[in-house]
């Protein structure tokens, strides 16, 4: 069995680093994940419920081959829990296939960082485990090391994200604020309408009510 544990910390807030937690795949740095499928979400007690399935592409050595099969597909189960109260965002898979001869459990954990304000603490943990196989140890270290490239690409990724986020928001307080503008030079000119015709004499009426009135 072999144990990886990380820390990092995001110089984000909470709800914008789980926003882009949601939004982290597909992504150009790391494209082992080909696709994410959303089986069950529900709401329970205040908190975010959400189940999905992963498949990813992972290149296997070749000594490894004889094992698990040249660039097989991965398929993975995650379950996540976001508290939006406490601030609290856990999300845990484990892989569904090749299960008799490898066992790998992964565990995010997003929260506010107690001394940086302002700022998201990310924990990662992942345990892999190969069982009734040769070599395991070698084996164990090399997907350990892999789960540690692909954890520097992950927050490389959330980053990319998280700066999308805010492009996005700036575009729409932008659109917004034009529309507002828009609104009050709309208003400003229906204003000067009728003003100019408050102004306007009224004219006198023509024909015999003129004659008749002297």
């Amino acid at each position: 069995m072999k144990i990886w544990t990380s820390e990092h910390t995001f110089n984000h807030s909470w709800e914008m680093v789980t926003q882009a937690a949601w939004r982290k795949y597909p992504n150009p740095l790391n494209t082992s994940v080909v696709a994410i499928d959303i089986v069950d979400r529900k709401i329970k007690e205040g908190r975010l419920h959400s189940h999905r399935l992963l498949t990813t592409q992972w290149g296997v050595p070749k000594w490894a081959q004889p094992l698990f099969g040249p660039d097989k597909m991965g398929y993975a189960s995650e379950h996540s829990v976001v508290d939006p109260e406490q601030k609290v965002m856990t999300m845990m898979s484990r892989n569904l296939n090749f299960i008799n001869e490898l066992e790998l459990v992964e565990r995010l954990t997003y929260t506010e960082h107690p001394t940086e304000p302002g700022c998201t603490l990310m924990k990662q943990e992942a345990v892999v485990t190969i069982k009734g196989v040769p070599l395991s140890s070698h084996l164990e270290s090399f997907i350990a090391g892999s789960i540690s490239t692909n954890a520097t690409k992950g927050r490389q990724a959330m980053e990319l994200v998280i700066s999308k986020i805010k492009d996005e928001m700036t575009d729409f307080k932008n659109s917004v604020d034009d529309i507002a503008n828009e609104a009050k030079n709309v208003a400003s000119r229906v204003e000067d309408l009728v003003t100019v015709h408050a102004e306007e004499p009224v004219p006198r009426p023509q024909g015999w009510f003129t004659w008749f009135r002297g």
